[in-house]
């Protein structure tokens, strides 16, 4: 797995930032792009897709994910969003809870005030370890 030293956020940010660019958001004009470094080394990416019906749009988290596992799956380790003027944005809750899902509590992500881990931008999240232990007991 990359270690937090090993991560080229410059790279990653200008990654999202050239995926914001191929954002469709004619509705709320609010472009996002997003990249994240993959154990393996792969860099993945996604834009924002909207719909007029809104809610059927799609996040970017949504896309770099579905291009996570389109490339050969694997586990993010670092991610960065941005806006459309290529700040730091932090994902929205749901978009939390996929990251969690593909990255695990010690996948980093930038933010405005610096990297944190997904453990701290989700804490006491929910995963597949809470459906296992539900699952143990049942008859």
């Amino acid at each position: 797995m990359a270690e937090s030293a090993s991560v080229d956020w410059d790279l990653l940010h200008a990654k999202a930032t050239e995926a914001m660019h191929h954002a469709y958001a004619p509705y709320s004009a609010f472009p996002v792009g997003v990249a994240g470094l993959v154990d393996d080394g792969r860099i993945v990416s996604g834009c924002n897709v909207e719909n007029a019906a809104y809610g059927v749009a799609l996040c970017a988290e949504c896309g770099m994910i579905s291009a996570l596992h389109l490339t050969g799956g694997g586990r993010l380790v670092a991610v960065a969003c941005v806006n459309g003027t290529g700040d730091a944005l932090m994902p929205c809750g749901r978009c939390r809870q996929l990251l969690w899902e593909n990255g695990g509590p010690g996948c980093r992500i930038m933010t405005s005030t610096g990297v944190r881990t997904m453990a701290e931008v989700l804490p006491d999240a929910f995963g597949g370890t809470d459906l296992d232990a539900f699952n143990k007991t049942r008859p």
